[in-house]
């Protein structure tokens, strides 16, 4: 062991300078070791809608427009108006001629169902909570494969509507309807599709609603799905639009832009920040729902570009988020980093594990002037945290049995851990860390995570497609994802947490309690999790 605690006593110096000074300190003391300074992050697919979720905001006209919405759609009274009265028959017609025009069958049976359906109905109690629409996915299908589209050149197009980063104003509610129509019917967009780039219409992105999958439609719904999704689609970005300019005109618009900024045009550069300043001194980072595009800027990224390796797994590059390991170029040998994601993958052929491509990376690599060798994973577990016991298992599996046996196991994830236990739907953490401490693992959180130690605090708005999961501000513990969910998982027999774990929703190493976030200036809707591991010898 002396070479192994000449070598890493030189980094925890002063990071990578005094090696000189390290390798003197250590040569007359048994006590300097392996030290690691780790970190893990769920950076948070980005979120195409800015008001989808309630953010800390210093400016009270946010919490007042989201307190307003809340009180239009849960007691509306004399506003819940016929439909009719927000998107009136001259719109509707003028929405007719363009489905006509485009060529669809089912546009007179469409106009039967304005008319018998949906004309009258009152716009929140009838249309915004109708359950129907909900499950026939009439409204929320036509606004998910519309609302931001990723164009051939890198850039994204947006659909007229207050649910995405749409970058200009709308002047009135007219000049909605007239830009809504243009970007359906009218502009084209090109995008990439199989390797070819071909020009389409926001109308062209519209896809069929099956009965087979959803089983409310009626079949008269699903051969007319296209134009009648097209018609609730309207509707729905007519009444949003409504809304928002009765509440707070001239103001929601200003809220919007400032919010994309924070949480979507910049997020990636605020990542970055965080990463490269307040957590420079760390040796390896898991990282989990890492866009491809955020692996390009890493690269880019002059200082963390040098400082470190980022560790990919490999993909075909359709799901858009990995997990993926940072790893300081000056602690390893940077040729003996060695991919064995495989070696996890293949301990679930054959079982049902809801582990999508991505979602884990591992890799072993040798420590520099030394013949330790680490094994390191990233994970990202499924929403109700079903593969994380069954991934958990595999990379103990692996480490025990698939390599040398030998390797220093350091292994960070989301494992989408609850505090509310509900067997077989979700994974409670209680159970979680008993599991983990059979295995003869521990945590950073210790033997046993604590229910109410959250690392992530947020909730649905009233602003977006699914108003069955919105919370208002006092439902925020019931309704919302305030949970313990973020982990680094290690053998106690071959290391121990110092100093505990540091957990930062600010970006500064700093933790704010019952804070909703993200914040303005904390972009993921994860805390960072930190601590140091000292290697037992």
């Amino acid at each position: 062991g002396a070479m192994l605690r000449r070598s890493v006593a030189a980094l925890a110096v002063s990071g990578t300078r005094g090696a000189m000074a390290g390798a003197r300190a250590s040569s007359g003391s048994a006590c300097a070791a392996v030290r690691l300074r780790v970190a893990s992050w769920n950076l948070a697919a980005i979120n195409n809608n800015p008001f989808e979720y309630w953010v800390t905001h210093d400016d009270p006209a946010y919490n007042e427009l989201m307190a307003n919405v809340q009180d239009f759609i849960n007691s509306p009274g004399d506003k819940d108006v016929p439909v009719s009265e927000v998107f009136d028959d001259g719109k509707f017609e003028e929405l007719a001629e363009l489905m006509r025009q485009h060529g669809w069958e089912g546009v007179d049976a469409t106009a039967e169902l304005w008319r018998s359906e949906y004309r009258d109905r009152r716009i929140v109690s009838e249309f915004m909570k109708d359950a129907e629409i909900g499950t026939k996915r009439l409204a929320s299908m036509p606004d998910r494969v519309t609302n931001t589209v990723n164009l051939a050149d890198g850039s994204q197009a947006h659909r007229p509507t207050p649910i995405n980063c749409y970058s200009e104003d709308f002047a009135s509610f007219d000049d909605w309807w007239a830009r809504w129509k243009a970007f359906m019917f009218e502009d084209a967009m090109q995008v990439k599709s199989k390797q070819e780039v071909k020009e389409v219409k926001g109308v062209d992105l519209l896809v069929p609603i099956k009965r087979a999958k959803y089983p409310a439609l009626s079949e008269q719904e699903e051969a007319i799905s296209l134009p009648l999704q097209t018609l609730c689609g309207a509707i729905f970005d007519g009444i949003l639009v409504h809304m928002l300019n009765s509440l707070a005109p001239g103001k929601w618009q200003q809220l919007r832009h400032e919010l994309a900024n924070a949480l979507n045009r910049n997020k990636n550069e605020q990542t970055l920040r965080i990463l490269a300043n307040k957590y420079a001194d760390m040796d390896i980072v898991f990282l989990q729902e890492v866009a491809n595009a955020f692996v390009g800027k890493l690269e880019g990224n002059a200082d963390l570009s040098a400082r470190y390796v980022a560790i990919v797994p490999e993909t075909s590059g359709k799901r858009d988020q990995n997990s993926v390991i940072l790893v300081r170029k000056s602690l390893i040998k940077e040729e003996s980093v060695k991919d064995v994601t495989g070696l996890v993958n293949e301990r679930f052929e054959g079982k049902s594990v809801p582990v999508a491509e991505g979602d884990i990376v591992a890799a072993t690599v040798e420590l520099a002037d030394s013949e330790q060798t680490l094994l390191l994973a990233s994970f990202h577990g499924d929403t109700n945290g079903l593969a994380t016991i069954p991934v958990v298992d595999a990379v103990h599996d692996v480490a025990q049995n698939s390599l040398t046996g030998k390797e220093l196991l350091v292994f960070g994830l989301d494992a989408n851990t609850y505090e509310k236990s509900k067997p077989g739907k979700n994974q409670g953490v209680v159970e979680f860390g008993e599991h983990y401490v059979s295995k003869g693992l521990t945590s950073c959180w210790g033997d046993k995570p604590s229910p109410t130690e959250y690392t992530t605090y947020n909730a649905r708005t009233y602003l977006q497609p699914q108003l069955n999961k919105a919370a208002s501000k006092s439902e925020f513990l019931s309704k919302g994802d305030v949970n313990p969910k973020d982990f680094i998982l290690f053998y106690p027999d071959q290391f121990e947490a110092e100093g505990g774990v540091v957990k930062d929703n600010t970006g500064d190493k700093a933790y704010l309690e019952d804070t909703a976030f993200p914040t303005l200036s904390f972009p993921s809707d994860h805390a960072i999790i930190s601590t140091e591991l000292a290697a037992r010898l």
